[in-house]
Formats: C-alpha cells, structure tokens, sequence
C-alpha cells in the first residue's frame, strides 16, 4: 500500500513558497533605540551584541540606521541624566525621550513609540512610586494609584514631544485608561496606546537592564508583573485594558509565551504585538558565537514563530539584521 495523500507535493520550491501559511516582513517590525543623556559617544553594550546607547545627538542618526534596512517602527528608550524617588525625569519637558523624540520625528519618517515607564527614572529602579519602607519589606513593592498620575504625566509629555503611540509597561492596574484620558484631554485623542498588556516577571530580562539601566535597587517586580504560572489571567489583564481603551495589546516576554500570544490573538479583535526580549536575543547571540546556532537562520525561525502564533508586530533586536535579509 502506498499513501495517495503525499503532503511533500507542496514541499517542493517552486510551490512552497506559494503555499507557505505565514509571512515575516520588515514593516512587521520594531526596532528598539537607546537613547542616553549621561554619554557624548556611543556605548556598546555589552550583554546585546550590535546594539549601543546614543547620545541624543545622534539619535536620528541612529534611526536612520535602522529605516535603511526597511523597518519603519522605532521604540524609543531613554536613560536620563539624573533619578530620583519619583522618576521626575520620565516626564521633564527637556527629559532624554522629549529630545530625541523632537529631533527623531522632524528630521525623519520613522514612525515613533515611547516607552511609558518609570523604572529606568528612578533611583530605586521600580516602576512607581514606592510604598514606605518597601526596601526594608519584600511584601511591599509600588504605590498603585500614586502611580497612575505620573504615568499619564509621561505619556502626555512624549505625546507633545511628537510620538506616534505611547507603549505603557509598568503593569500598573489602571495604567491604560489613565494614559488615555491624559491624552484626550490634552488633545492628543488621535495617538494610540501598545500596552504591555501581558508582561510577566521574567527571568530574560537581564541584558535589557544593563541596557536601560533599569534594573531594581533592590526585591524583583513579582508584585506588579505577572507570575509565569498563570495562563487564563493574560485574558484577564488584557481585557482590563481593552476596556480602558488599549489600541494594541502586547505579550512579552514572546518566545516562551507562544500560548500566551495565541490566545490573545484568538480572544480579542485588536492587533497582537510580541516582544522578542533582550534575553531571547543574548542567548542566540551566545550559541551562535560557540558555533552551536546559525543566528541568522534561528532568529527568523523564532520571529516566523511569533507571527504564526498571532502577533500581528514583533519588537525585537533583531530587526534590523532581519530586515535586510528578508
């Protein structure tokens, strides 16, 4: 007996690619874009091979860099030039992110998210303000509702500078539909919000904390970040947003939350992004370094597999190495 059901037909080249089910393309994705205020040169940094911190004044350079390989989107991340208790510099109207934004959107075309934070403002390296004597108790973490205002203070203060869409991340409860009203009511109704919807406490976030410098002072962020165990509590925190007007919804960490990305996608109508993490990106870096890995190869593979899962955009560091191979 031979099978009459051959699937290897489609295999061949030249209808594979006629067939293939999902597509990876340069205008699915972001790229991130550290922007420094304590530094006049760029600085390598060292856990995220390609990758550097630009002083302000090279910040649409290094933009530039990145739409010449076809991808259209930044995210931009800044590191100010002094913190405090309250991350006051996240919301200066001179801060590291005002500036490059300004310069970034009136000398180019690419289209600008801002990274709505507090952890790498504050001395203390939390998302917020933090509650009495938080360094002194592991029970205590960050001031919900206290944190809310400066939140909406510094969306609306990237919105002036000229972003595009506003990318909240501290999972503060309430973040979304206090960015959104910020925003309408200083008439920036038209910008949108990527909310880091589902952001689990993560263990492949180092190398992004030596980038941005945000790393806790002291305790972890398992008090307002979501504990990897949990499935059905994404849909939860997603569809809180959604309510309070998300305009994307954003999964991160990507790669080990293919599931997660999957049933955000099939539960909600709104577009899906992923967020391809710094330590996804470190460890390809390492095994490709021994030899182990082709990069190239296994980086596409794991941005098809993010696209396949459902996200409709991927942030990634990536990008621009993918871009210009695709």
């Amino acid at each position: 007996m031979f099978p009459t059901d051959r699937p290897r037909r489609l295999r061949t080249d030249g209808v594979r690619p006629l067939v293939s089910e999902t597509e990876l393309s340069a205008s699915d994705l972001i790229a991130p874009v550290f922007v420094d205020a304590t530094t006049d040169e760029r600085v390598a940094i060292e856990s995220m091979p390609g990758h550097d911190r630009v002083p302000v004044s090279e910040a649409v350079d290094r933009v530039e860099e990145v739409l010449a390989t076809g991808v259209e989107a930044v995210m931009v991340f800044g590191i100010p030039e002094s913190k405090d208790d309250t991350g006051s510099r996240a919301y200066a109207e001179d801060g590291v992110v005002q500036r490059a934004v300004r310069d970034i959107t009136a000398e180019t075309d690419a289209y600008v998210i801002t990274d709505v934070c507090l952890c790498e403002y504050t001395d203390h390296g939390h998302c917020g303000v933090l509650e009495e004597h938080a360094a002194d108790d592991p029970t205590l973490t960050v001031r919900n509702d206290e944190t809310l205002d400066l939140l909406r203070k510094t969306a609306v203060s990237h919105a002036e500078a000229g972003a595009d869409m506003v990318a909240p991340s501290s999972m503060t409860d309430g973040m979304v539909g206090a960015i959104r009203e910020g925003l309408d009511d200083a008439d920036f109704a038209e910008v949108p919000i990527m909310s880091y919807a589902v952001k689990y406490e993560s263990a492949f976030y180092g190398p992004f904390r030596d980038a941005a410098d945000g790393a806790p002072a002291f305790g972890d962020r398992r008090h307002y970040q979501m504990d990897p165990a949990n499935r059905r509590e994404a849909l939860r925190e997603a569809r809180l947003d959604v309510e309070e007007g998300a305009d994307v919804l954003m999964v991160k960490p990507g790669l080990p939350y293919l599931d997660i990305v999957r049933d955000v996608r099939e539960e909600f109508d709104l577009p899906v992004a992923a967020y391809n993490v710094s330590g996804e990106y470190a460890m390809l870096h390492a095994a490709a370094d021994r030899g182990w890995l082709d990069l190239e190869a296994t980086a596409h593979e794991s941005l098809l597999s993010m696209k396949r899962a459902g996200a409709d955009l991927i942030l990634t560091y990536f990008a621009e190495d993918i871009a210009e191979s695709l």
